[in-house]
């Protein structure tokens, strides 16, 4: 009966956890800190469908990429890898930076830009993870 009582409670706390919006992660055994990412920079090139950069490099695990959009370029840019999702927030407007969170196994992937026309113009580079 106790058992039941907990795991109603538990139940009930997630419920509660997610109406408020939060998001109830659980580990078992561990007592360190979550893994913190690696972090890559590029950024878009003012007056261009273009990124400063055509390769990133990276080892294997998680990996944040971080895209600047220059307060100059006049035009919103986002970042994104294939199959991975695309950055927060989408479009970035100029002055800002879009932030990406992927894990990724060794390999290379593309990262692009997913603003519609911008990929296809060339916005877009090699991921290299090793």
């Amino acid at each position: 009966m106790t058992r039941s009582i907990l795991v109603r409670g538990a139940a009930a706390s997630v419920l509660a956890l997610g109406a408020l919006g939060a998001t109830l992660v659980l580990t078992a055994g561990s007592s360190s800190a979550a893994a913190k990412p690696q972090i890559v920079k590029l950024s878009a090139v003012p007056g261009q469908l273009k990124f400063n950069t055509k390769t990133l490099k990276a080892k294997a695990g998680l990996i944040e990429i971080e895209m600047t959009n220059p307060s100059n370029s006049g035009i919103a840019h986002g970042i994104a890898v294939q199959s991975h999702g695309e950055g927060k927030p989408y479009p970035d407007n100029p002055g800002h930076t879009a932030t990406l969170t992927v894990t990724l196994k060794k390999g290379t992937y593309t990262f692009f830009c997913p603003v519609p026309g911008h990929e296809a113009a060339g916005m877009k580079g090699t991921l290299v993870v090793s």
